[in-house]
């Protein structure tokens, strides 16, 4: 129906489709931040941080899908998929927007309650989600872009708020002095994130009536036990 509208009309439909999911969830969780919020300049640098990390893990995708192509396992079958998923998806991915969670935030003085390693994930997460978003949806059309502002971009708010839980404890763990609970809790942040995002795309990937059963309950745990858990964190939350 779009063939009549002016292209730069298209342009714009297709850039609010893309952009709205990611940009509502983020305002959602840094609303919740009720305490203190963070500045918005520091919170749109970490979006812009965020997409960095989004072009840098195309790279590193290609990279890492170069080199298990290279291996004994089999195109197609579930197991490449599932290695494909944790450790090419969800290893580069969730890998690099920690490095870029980590140098946009952790010296800044602005970090200073524990809540705000989550908004600051999020935001991160929140600009990854969106570049990518645009990609598909250009790439895919509309229809791309409303499934996945279902189910793609509340995945990555998701496991933004697991590493933004993790972060915010390695950063009070550090003011403490405890270098070893830093970076345990930075290990937990990486891991966390990336077995979520890992199961998440594996069974929505290997396609068969188990695991869209799985899938089904990774979207209910997004959803419901994610977002209940950032509540409370939100309740909870104190000076590092």
């Amino acid at each position: 129906m779009f063939f009549i509208l002016p292209v730069m009309t298209v342009f714009w439909i297709y850039l609010f489709v893309a952009l709205v999911p990611a940009i509502l969830l983020m305002y959602y969780v840094y609303k919740m931040d009720r305490v203190e919020p963070e500045p918005p300049a520091l919170i749109w640098k970490l979006v812009g941080y965020g997409c960095a990390a989004a072009f840098i893990a195309i790279i590193l995708e290609k990279i890492g899908t170069f080199i298990i192509n290279h291996t004994p396992l089999q195109s197609g079958t579930p197991l490449y998929t599932i290695v494909y998923a944790f450790f090419v998806v969800g290893l580069v991915e969730e890998g690099m927007k920690f490095v870029m969670l980590y140098q946009g935030s952790w010296a800044d003085p602005n970090f200073d309650f524990k809540f705000d390693g989550i908004v600051y994930a999020v935001s991160v997460s929140g600009g990854f989600a969106a570049l990518e978003n645009v990609l598909y949806v250009f790439g895919y059309g509309i229809t791309t872009g409303i499934f996945r502002a279902f189910l793609s971009i509340p995945g990555h708010i998701a496991f933004g708020v697991l590493m933004g839980i993790f972060y915010g404890k390695a950063k009070e763990q550090a003011h403490r002095g405890n270098i070893l609970g830093k970076r345990a809790n930075i290990f937990m942040a990486i891991v966390c994130s990336m077995l979520l995002h890992g199961i998440y795309d594996a069974t929505s990937m290997i396609g068969t009536g188990l695991s869209m059963a799985v899938f089904a309950i990774v979207i209910i745990v997004v959803y419901l036990i994610v977002f209940k858990i950032l509540r409370n964190e939100a309740n909870k939350d104190h000076p590092i």
